[in-house]
C-alpha cells in the first residue's frame, strides 16, 4: 500500500481532516490501512487523478466562466505545501485547497472562497503542532488543567492564527500573489457564535495565554449552532436573529467521529444488591467532540477547544413510525437532542426553557468528565490501570462561574457508580480537583436551581447533592456550633415550601478545593460579604486572580500602527508575551515625537472606525471629534442608561447655546454597542433610547457638527477589535461594587484610550496603574451604595435638577412617541428590583455630568490629551492574560509548562 500512487497527498490529508484523534493511527503502517485511504478518497474524490489533471482544465472552465485574461496567479503551481513558509508555496497551498478541498464552483477564487482556501491551508500548519501537541502531552503525562465554560468569545480565527504563528506577512504576500487582499478576505470569516460577553471573551484570552505559556490545558464548551443571536435594529428597536455562524461551514474546527459519550436524562436510580446505586432508564444522547486549535504565540504548544455537540443514533430514529407517516414522533429525541445545542441562553421564561438549560448544562459536565476520565486512564503506559488518588494530581477542572457546577455530582457519581469508589474516596478526588471562580454578585447569576426540576431530569445527583449538603450540615453542627443560626443561609439546599431550590454557588463553594473573584475589589466582596461564612470556615480558600487580555488580539493584531510605535520606542517586540516592558514607554511620555507618532497611529484607527461605522449605520462621523464608546452587554447595572440620559442632557444644553457658543465646546461623537438578552425588556427600551436620540441629533444641522449619538449594531469581538483602537474615551460606569471585573476596560486602557467610570472592579485597579491623573473618576464607591440605597427607598433621595430636566425632556417627546415611562419609572421607584433606582443613576447623574465636562476641557489641550494616552499604555502591564494564567497555574492548579520539543 506505501507504494499507492498520490499516497503522500493522502497521507497529508489524513493529518490535514484528522476525523480521528491523533492517538488513533500513531504507527506509518497504520496511515496507509484500507478504511483511512477510503475515509481520504471518500473526502477528496479527485485525489486518484491528481497526477492526470490537465492543467489546462482550470484555463478551459476560466474561459466558459467569460474570463479570458490570463491572471498572475495562474502562474502559481497547484501543490500540496501543508507547512509552507515561502510564500509562493503558501499561495500553492491555498490554490490546492481551492482546487482538491471544493466547497464551491471550481470556475470561482473570489473572496470568499479565497478566505475558505486560506484558512484551511493555515490549518495544515495547526494540525501539525496540534498533534504534536497531543502526542507530547500523552507522552510526559502532565498535570493538565480543564477549563469548563458554557461561553468561548473566540472571534475571528485566521488573524489571530497567522499571527500568532509569525506568518502574517508571508499570507499577506500569498493572498497577494492570488489576486487579493488579506484584510479583504479575513472580513469574509464569520465569528464563532459561541458566547455573549465578558465571560466568553476571558475564556477565549485565556486559552489563548495558556497555549502561549506552554501549559497544558484544553477548553471545554457547547458547539452552539444558532449562538446568542444576531442583533439587527429596525425603528422598533432591537430585533433577534438566528446567528449564522454555521450556515456554510467553519474550516476550523475538526470533528472527532472517535470521540463520543453517551449522556443520560431522566430515568431512575435502582439500589443493587450491592447495595451500590445505578441510575438508569430515561433518555440517552451521544456528545460528539469537535475540536478547534489553538495556537500559542511563536510556540509549537497548540491545545485544544474541544466542543460537544448532541445527537441521537440511528437507531433512536423510528422508521415504522416514520413510514406509518408519523414524521414528528420517529424523530423525536433527534429534535430534542438538536434542541440541546441550538442555542446560548434559550429562555427560561417557562419550565421548557428552564428544563432546557438544566440540560445544557448537564451535557457539557458529563461529556466533559467522561473525556476527563478516559484521558487519565489511558495516559498510564497504555495500560488504563490508575490509583484514583493520582487523580488529582493529573486534573485540574476549573469551573467558569456557576453554570458547570453539575460537574461535581457527575464526577462523584462517575467515580462512585462507573468505578466503584465509595463516598468518602470519590469526595477527597472531587474536592481535590474543583476550583471555582465566581464571576459576579448579581443574585440572578448565581443560580438557583428547583429541587423539582433538578430531581425530575438529574435523580442521581440530587441524591448527590442531598447527601453533600447533610453531610456539610453535620460538619457545622459538629465544628462550628456559633454557625448554627446561619445553617439555613450557608446550606447548599434552601427548603423554602413555597419554591425549594439547589444553591449553585454554595455547591460550589462547600466542593471546591479554591475559590476566586476576577478583581480585587469583587473578591474583598466575596469574601467580607456574600461568603463571608465560609471565609471563617475556610479562611485559605478564597483567592483573588484579576482578570487579563490577550496582548496579541488586543493590540499586536489589531492596532498595527499603533504596536509598530510601540515596539520601536521600547526598541524590542517582547512586549507582547511581557505586557510589564510598556511601562518603558512612560520616560518618553512628554517626548513630542513618539507624542506625534502616537497621535498618527491612533488616528489611523479612528480612520477605519469612521470608515466601519459607515458601512455599517451609514452616519457620517469626524474624525476629529472625541469617540467616546460604551461597549458591552446592555444591563441597567452596566448604566448604558446613565451614558444616554448624559447624551441627552448634552444635546439639549447645545441647542440652548448660540452658534458662537457651540464653537467653544469640544465635538463628540458618542457610540454604544451591546445585545439586550431577547426577555430582558428595560435593557431593549435602552437600545430604542439610544437609537431615537441619535436619529434626532444625528440629523439636527443646528447639533450635529458637535455631537452624534450612534449605536453599534450586532456588536462581537471583530467589531470591538475596531472599535476599542480608535476609541479615545470609554465608558465604564456601573454602579460601584456590581462589575466584577470588566475586562473591556482593560483593552480600551491597552489601547491608549483613557476611561471615565466608577471605582468598580477593575476599574479600581487600572487607575492605580495607569495614575490618578489619567482616569476620570465620578460616582459612589461600593461601601456607600447600601446607605445611598435605603436613602432612597426611605425618601431622602433629591434629584440633581440637571437629572430632572433630563428625564422631562425624554418625556416631552423630543425622541419620538415611544412610550419611555416605564424604562424612566425604573429611576423613580418602580424598579423591576423592587426598589427605586436601585442602580444610583440619579444620585451618581451630577458627578457623572461634572466629570464629563473635564474630559471635554482636557481633550482641547492636545499634547496633555497624547501624554495622558501613552500613559495608559504604559499603565496596563498588569491586565495581561498571560499574567492571569501564570497565577492561576502556580496558586490553584498546580501545573507547570509542557513545551513540545
Amino acid at each position: 500500500m506505501k507504494k499507492l500512487k498520490g499516497h503522500h497527498t493522502i497521507t497529508h490529508h489524513l493529518t490535514d481532516f484528522h476525523y480521528l484523534s491523533p492517538l488513533t493511527h500513531t504507527e506509518p503502517d497504520d496511515a496507509y490501512s484500507i478504511s483511512y485511504i477510503a475515509i481520504a478518497l471518500r473526502i477528496h474524490p479527485f485525489l486518484w487523478c491528481i497526477e492526470r489533471i490537465d492543467p489546462r482544465w482550470m484555463e478551459t472552465a476560466t474561459k466558459v466562466n467569460g474570463a479570458a485574461k490570463p491572471k498572475t496567479s495562474d502562474k502559481i503551481p497547484v501543490a500540496a505545501h501543508p507547512l509552507a513558509e515561502d510564500p509562493t508555496d503558501i499561495a500553492s497551498n491555498i490554490k490546492y485547497h481551492a482546487q482538491y478541498s471544493p466547497h464551491f464552483s471550481p470556475v470561482k477564487f473570489e473572496p470568499e472562497q479565497a478566505y475558505y482556501a486560506a484558512a484551511e491551508s493555515v490549518r495544515d500548519r495547526l494540525i501539525q503542532q496540534w498533534n504534536e501537541t497531543y502526542l507530547h502531552y500523552h507522552k510526559v503525562d502532565p498535570k493538565q488543567t480543564y477549563y469548563l465554560s458554557m461561553e468561548f468569545l473566540q472571534g475571528r480565527a485566521l488573524t489571530n492564527a497567522i499571527g500568532n504563528l509569525d506568518i502574517q506577512d508571508a499570507y499577506s504576500i500569498a493572498i497577494n500573489k492570488l489576486g487579493h487582499e488579506l484584510e479583504e478576505i479575513t472580513e469574509q470569516e464569520k465569528d464563532m457564535a459561541l458566547g455573549n460577553g465578558g465571560l466568553g471573551r476571558l475564556a477565549s484570552c485565556f486559552l489563548d495565554s495558556m497555549a502561549t505559556l506552554n501549559l497544558p490545558a484544553w477548553g471545554y464548551g457547547l458547539r452552539y449552532r444558532y449562538g446568542l443571536f444576531k442583533q439587527r435594529i429596525s425603528k422598533a428597536g432591537q430585533e433577534e436573529m438566528a446567528e449564522d455562524w454555521l450556515e456554510k461551514f467553519s474550516p476550523w474546527e475538526v470533528v472527532r467521529h472517535d470521540v463520543v459519550f453517551p449522556v443520560r436524562f431522566f430515568g431512575h436510580v435502582e439500589v443493587l444488591p450491592t447495595g451500590s446505586r445505578k441510575w438508569v432508564g430515561g433518555e440517552v444522547l451521544q456528545a460528539l467532540a469537535y475540536d478547534i486549535p489553538i495556537p500559542g504565540y511563536k510556540t509549537k504548544n497548540t491545545n485544544s477547544l474541544r466542543l460537544w455537540e448532541a445527537k441521537a443514533s440511528a437507531q433512536d430514529f423510528n422508521l415504522f413510525q416514520f413510514n406509518d407517516g408519523q414524521y414528528q414522533s420517529a424523530a423525536e429525541l433527534h429534535a430534542r437532542a438538536e434542541q440541546i445545542c441550538a442555542v446560548l441562553y434559550p429562555g427560561d421564561a417557562t419550565e421548557e426553557g428552564k428544563l432546557l438549560r438544566l440540560k445544557q448544562q448537564f451535557f457539557l459536565c458529563s461529556a466533559s468528565l467522561q473525556d476527563i476520565i478516559s484521558r487519565f486512564k489511558e495516559r498510564k503506559d497504555g495500560t488504563g490501570v490508575r490509583e484514583w488518588s493520582e487523580f488529582p494530581t493529573k486534573v485540574a477542572v476549573q469551573l467558569n462561574d456557576t453554570h458547570p457546577t453539575l460537574a461535581i455530582p457527575e464526577l462523584m457519581r462517575l467515580l462512585m457508580d462507573e468505578e466503584g469508589l465509595g463516598w468518602d474516596e470519590a469526595w477527597d478526588v472531587t474536592s481535590k480537583t474543583i476550583a471555582y471562580t465566581n464571576h459576579t454578585v448579581l443574585p440572578e447569576a448565581l443560580e438557583k436551581w428547583s429541587q423539582v426540576v433538578m430531581s425530575k431530569l438529574l435523580p442521581r445527583h440530587m441524591e448527590i447533592i442531598e447527601e453533600i449538603d447533610r453531610r456539610f450540615i453535620a460538619t457545622i453542627k459538629s465544628t462550628r456550633p456559633d454557625l448554627e443560626n446561619k445553617i439555613s443561609d450557608i446550606r447548599i439546599l434552601d427548603h423554602n415550601p413555597n419554591k425549594p431550590v439547589v444553591r449553585m454557588a454554595n455547591l460550589c463553594v462547600v466542593s471546591g478545593h479554591t475559590v476566586n473573584g476576577v478583581a480585587q475589589l469583587h473578591s474583598d466582596i466575596l469574601k467580607d460579604e456574600l461568603f463571608a461564612d465560609y471565609v471563617s470556615i475556610w479562611p485559605t480558600k478564597f483567592q483573588n486572580k484579576t482578570n487579563g487580555i490577550t496582548p496579541r488580539r488586543w493590540l499586536k493584531f489589531c492596532s498595527p500602527e499603533l504596536s509598530l510605535t510601540i515596539t520601536k520606542w521600547l526598541k524590542t517586540d517582547k512586549w507582547v508575551t511581557n505586557l510589564d516592558l510598556l511601562v518603558g514607554l512612560r520616560e518618553f511620555a512628554d517626548n513630542p515625537e513618539l507624542q506625534a507618532e502616537w497621535d498618527s497611529a491612533k488616528m489611523a484607527n479612528k480612520q477605519r472606525l469612521v470608515q466601519y461605522i459607515k458601512r455599517v449605520t451609514g452616519e457620517s462621523i469626524d474624525p476629529n471629534s472625541l469617540f467616546d464608546i460604551q461597549v458591552k452587554r446592555i444591563h441597567e447595572y452596566k448604566r448604558q442608561l446613565l451614558n444616554i440620559l448624559g447624551a441627552v442632557y448634552r444635546y439639549k444644553k447645545l441647542k440652548e447655546m448660540s452658534p458662537e457658543e457651540r464653537k467653544t465646546t469640544t465635538p463628540r461623537t458618542i457610540m454604544i454597542g451591546g445585545k439586550a438578552f431577547a426577555t430582558y425588556t428595560n435593557a431593549k427600551r435602552i437600545v430604542k433610547l439610544v437609537n431615537d436620540v441619535g436619529a434626532v441629533v444625528n440629523t439636527d444641522p443646528e447639533v450635529n457638527e458637535y455631537l452624534k449619538v450612534v449605536f453599534v449594531p450586532n456588536y462581537n469581538v471583530s467589531v470591538a477589535e475596531v472599535l476599542i483602537p480608535g476609541s479615545e474615551l470609554s465608558q465604564h460606569i456601573s454602579t460601584a461594587g456590581m462589575e466584577a471585573s470588566g475586562t473591556s476596560n482593560m483593552k480600551f486602557a491597552l489601547n491608549g484610550c483613557l476611561i471615565i467610570g466608577t471605582l468598580d472592579g477593575a476599574n479600581v485597579e487600572i487607575r492605580e496603574e495607569v495614575g490618578e491623573d489619567n482616569f476620570f473618576l465620578f460616582g459612589a464607591t461600593a461601601d456607600q451604595v447600601p446607605k445611598l440605597r435605603k436613602d432612597r427607598e426611605d425618601g431622602l433621595f433629591k434629584p440633581d435638577p440637571r437629572f430632572e430636566e433630563a428625564k422631562q425632556f425624554i418625556r416631552s417627546k423630543a425622541f419620538g412617541s415611544y412610550d419611555y415611562e416605564p424604562l424612566l419609572d425604573s429611576l423613580e421607584g418602580n424598579s423591576g428590583y423592587g426598589r427605586g433606582d436601585y442602580f444610583l443613576v440619579g444620585h451618581d447623574f451630577p458627578t457623572y455630568i461634572d466629570t464629563q465636562a473635564k474630559v471635554d476641557e482636557a481633550y482641547k489641550d492636545r499634547k496633555r490629551w497624547i501624554k495622558m494616552s501613552i500613559l495608559s499604555t504604559a499603565g496596563s502591564g498588569k491586565f495581561s492574560s498571560d499574567r492571569t494564567i501564570s497565577q492561576y497555574a502556580k496558586e490553584i492548579w498546580n501545573i507547570e509548562e509542557c513545551p513540545v520539543p
